[in-house]
């Protein structure tokens, strides 16, 4: 019944749409803190349903047959985005497994021993022995966060999170590494992939695109500075791969929020083919290939998820740059 819906909602040819999934790890186990976190197990049961449902392409190749309007029935492409070393060492043996290719967006940034600046709070509020910590805010105003349980650690995560977040990206970083300071742990230096992994990926057939070189948030930055962390991320992984990269992931991703008309058409200037926002909804072949949506349900149970599925390839997208990302 539902594999006939998505079907209807995704059929071949002129009128096809396409899913794009977005994850980005891939524990070894269940996360304590964050019981929506993928882990391995999680992981290989979503692929067994998708195997079931969809036709799993390459994104590349899902793109130009969308707009050739040769594309299957039910075609979807995963993505995941950052670089954590837990791509390889556990989505990779699942892909292989399910016989599925995916495109893994890279933060060139952190490549080796970097950690993204969510990580060390995370990392930090994780480890501490401290039962609270006290936070400037970047208003100037201190607050005192509970850490003396799980759900209070979960909730003071959140609300650092969400202060830093739309910080310059230097001075997130600082904060995060002051936050790390204050809570006494050393921030992890082994979340990311390294150089070889990444080749490791491309080897295996998987497909490497580019997500800039700090993941900042596009929109807060100066043009010449946005321009250098596409070029430079670009240029990183041409040279490790020894090939074009082409494809992008915008940081954040929300159009009209974290990046806009101007990112786009920076995108385009600098030589990528193919980017990928996270908005939901589906592509189709009037969509534009700078501004992809993409989409992940969250629901456990597979009947839920399937129905989520079906219900974002019914979201109707905007099709011009402008339309999405005023």
């Amino acid at each position: 019944m539902l594999r006939s819906a998505l079907q209807w909602l995704s059929p071949a040819g002129v009128r096809a749409r396409l899913s794009v999934l977005i994850f980005h790890r891939v524990l070894a186990r269940p996360d304590p803190l964050f019981a929506h976190q993928l882990d391995a197990r999680r992981f290989d049961e979503i692929c067994g349903w998708l195997g079931e449902w969809f036709n799993v392409l390459a994104l590349d190749d899902a793109v130009r047959r969308l707009r050739s309007a040769s594309l299957p029935e039910r075609a979807l492409a995963i993505t995941f985005d950052d670089g954590y070393a837990d791509n390889h060492d556990h989505a990779l043996p699942i892909l292989q497994r399910h016989r599925f290719p995916a495109t893994f967006f890279i933060a060139t940034g952190f490549v080796g021993a970097g950690t993204m600046w969510n990580d060390i709070v995370i990392e930090a509020l994780r480890r501490t022995s401290l039962s609270s910590l006290v936070f400037a805010l970047p208003s100037g105003a201190q607050r005192t966060l509970r850490l003396d349980g799980v759900e209070s650690r979960r909730a003071a995560i959140a609300t650092l999170l969400g202060e830093l977040k739309y910080l310059p990206a230097a001075e997130r970083e600082a904060q995060a590494r002051a936050i790390a300071a204050r809570a006494k742990v050393d921030p992890p230096a082994d979340l990311m992939m390294s150089r070889e992994q990444i080749r490791r990926l491309r080897r295996a057939g998987m497909q490497i695109g580019a997500h800039t070189v700090s993941h900042p948030i596009l929109a807060k930055l100066e043009r010449g500075l946005a321009e250098r962390e596409l070029a430079h991320s670009k240029a990183f992984l041409e040279e490790l791969l020894d090939e074009p990269v082409v494809l992008f992931a915008y940081p954040n991703g929300k159009p009209g929020q974290d990046y806009g008309a101007d990112d786009v058409a920076l995108v385009a200037r600098v030589g990528f083919e193919c980017a990928v926002s996270t908005a939901p909804g589906a592509a189709t072949r009037h969509s534009d290939c700078l501004q992809l949506p993409r989409f992940t349900p969250w629901d456990r149970g597979k009947g839920r998820f399937g129905v989520r599925m079906a219900r974002n390839l019914w979201t109707p997208r905007p099709t011009s740059a402008a339309a999405i990302a005023r």
